[in-house]
């Protein structure tokens, strides 16, 4: 079955370039700071688990719980936007990320390892939400500029991987003893200043993706393309979320210093959206499926890395190319998505699509812990590399039942 070419929501004019590329550069600017968001979890969560835990183990529950909300976000997401337009949708989910910096702040005045853990949650709900930004970029764009418009909001996480590890940095320490505490405080600011910078956001109102013609989900997501899209968005969130993760917990257990462990997350995210400036265009040039084969090699890479020692150099490199290989991976993944269904389909299929990757991101964020804690990292890096081989099969599966159906067309 061919793919669906999905027309722009606009007619390409100069009008609607410039409107395509002004949603761009403010939805980048709300994923640099939701990826602020996500960065000061991914810096602290499972350091902050491990101080507050009744186990050891369930040291990065709170991380999975984040990518548990992130996954629970996708669907009312989705609902919000139909109903009331997608900026409605991204306001709810600023104010989400403000509670969560909160209750997180409070979580670590009263040593409630709960309480972490619903905050946690919080900031998953907020993570999801802004996962549709990429999407919501695409809403009014060419057919052209479609993979450009999804690299250039996710571009906007390059301040994210700078922001987040800085504020934790410079504001870790400001109450002693409460460890992070400051640190939380001032993430909950930064979702408030999202709040500002989504409302600038011009986009369609939700009857105008309402058109006739709308297929059922069962048969959009039968498609080859959709399949193969989904299963490789999976693998590239799924390894990317194990491997980050496990690495500051890995470092300190190895002895190595929280300040490394900091950069090392800077770096991590930076080298996830660094790429983005060009991935579009890379995208446009070689096919999605090309640079998504090329963003799980560079995971594999990673874990090889991983495996080769456990100095700061072998933590650092390694999750810089984990984060090259997700940026190619799940943008790629994205590009096919936005190829499989019709505008009058785009919420229902974008937020299922999100909803599977992020749902079974969960899953695995949820075994990290305990691999970690009872294999070790060796252990981590070594179940990368059946997920990758899975991945790069469906691709290659869906690759040629498209070839064979164009040659069979008349």
């Amino acid at each position: 079955m061919t793919s669906v070419s999905t027309p722009a929501a606009l007619p390409a004019s100069p009008e609607g370039d410039r409107l395509a590329r002004r949603n761009a550069l403010f939805l980048a600017a709300a994923q640099a700071l939701a990826g602020a968001n996500a960065s000061v979890l991914f810096a602290t969560g499972a350091i902050t688990g491990a101080m507050l835990a009744p186990d050891p183990s369930l040291a990065t529950l709170p991380v999975s719980i984040f990518v548990a909300g992130m996954a629970a976000g996708t669907l009312p997401s989705g609902w919000i936007s139909r109903v009331y337009g997608r900026r409605a949708a991204f306001v709810t989910g600023c104010l989400l990320g403000a509670c969560f910096g909160l209750l997180a702040a409070l979580a670590v005045y009263w040593r409630s390892f709960e309480l972490f853990c619903s905050s946690a949650f919080l900031g998953g709900l907020y993570a999801g939400v802004a996962q549709s930004y990429r999407f919501a970029a695409a809403d009014t764009a060419s057919e052209a500029f479609k993979p450009k418009a999804i690299s250039w909001v996710l571009a906007g996480g390059v301040l994210a991987g700078v922001l987040g590890p800085q504020l934790v940095q410079a504001t870790m320490d400001m109450f002693p003893p409460y460890l992070f505490m400051a640190s939380f405080l001032a993430q909950a600011c930064v979702a408030l200043i999202a709040t500002l910078v989504v409302w600038q956001v011009r986009l369609p109102p939700p009857q105008q993706a309402q058109t006739a013609g709308a297929r059922p989900l069962r048969v959009i997501a039968a498609q080859p393309r959709f399949i193969a899209a989904v299963v490789c968005g999976v693998a590239s969130y799924v390894l990317m979320n194990l491997l980050m993760t496990s690495a500051p917990l890995a470092m300190k257990m190895c002895g190595l210093p929280l300040s490394a462990s900091n950069t090392a997350i800077q770096w991590h995210v930076v080298a996830m959206f660094g790429p983005s400036f060009f991935t579009g265009a890379l995208i446009t040039r070689f096919g999605a499926e090309k640079i998504v084969a090329t963003g799980l090699a560079l995971t594999a890479a990673a874990a090889l890395t991983g495996l080769s020692g456990i100095t700061v150099w072998h933590f650092w490199i390694c999750l810089a190319l984990l984060g090259m290989g997700w940026n190619f991976g799940f943008i790629g993944a994205s590009a096919m998505v936005v190829t499989t269904h019709l505008p009058s389909e785009r919420n229902k299929v974008q937020a299922f699509n999100d909803f599977l990757v992020f749902g079974i991101t969960a899953m695995g964020s949820f075994a990290s812990g305990q691999v970690l804690t009872r294999y070790g990292w060796s252990m981590v890096n070594l179940v990368t590399f059946p997920p990758i081989a899975i991945s790069l099969a469906t691709l290659l599966g869906a690759a040629a039942l498209s070839r064979r159906a164009r040659m069979a067309a008349p």
